[in-house]
Parts: structure tokens; sequence; C-alpha cells
């Protein structure tokens, strides 16, 4: 007899799904995704992945900026001892 559980050594809870379990039961596993929050797959007893709504994944990944601003705002970029120096290109010669 197979007994499958929600949870893990690690201390898991409601949110911590043994792969067998998340593969079983994705539909209920997407719905808690979104509505508690990120919800952890195990495989073999340790956390392998991690499933997120689309709203949060995209919170997550939003971009903040651009990456001249982000350079802008570097706390090295007004440095007294900062060097930058350019490798030269090895530019290959045209093909005859």
């Amino acid at each position: 007899m197979t007994i499958v559980t929600n949870d893990v050594s690690d201390g898991g809870g409601d949110d911590v799904w043994t792969l067998a379990r998340a593969k079983s039961h994705f539909s209920e596993l997407i719905d808690r995704a979104h509505a508690r929050g990120p919800q952890f797959i195990t495989r073999h007893g340790q956390r392998a992945a991690v499933l997120v709504s689309h709203d949060e994944w995209q919170r997550k990944t939003r971009r903040v900026g651009t990456l001249a601003e982000f350079f802008a705002s570097s706390p090295l970029r007004d440095a007294p001892n900062l060097v930058v120096e350019r490798i030269p290109d090895h530019a290959q010669p045209p093909a005859v």
C-alpha cells in the first residue's frame, strides 16, 4: 500500500507537494498557487521546483528601469580609483 502525503521531511506544509501528487492533482496545484502563493514540488524528498501564478511571475520578473539607468545609479560611477580600459578588438581581416 502506498500513502501519498503533502508533507516532506523538511517540515513542508500545505504548500509542499510530492511530484506524484502534483501530477495527479495539477488543477488543484494551479488553483492553490493562484490563491495561496508559491507551491513547492519535491522529488525524492528534496524541493525540486516551484509553481507560482502568472501574476506572481509577472510581478517578480518585471524590469525596473533601463540598463542605462542601472549603470547611472551604480555606486561605482564616481569612484575615484576606478579605471576602465577597453580591450582592443581583434577583428578578422576581410575574406578575399
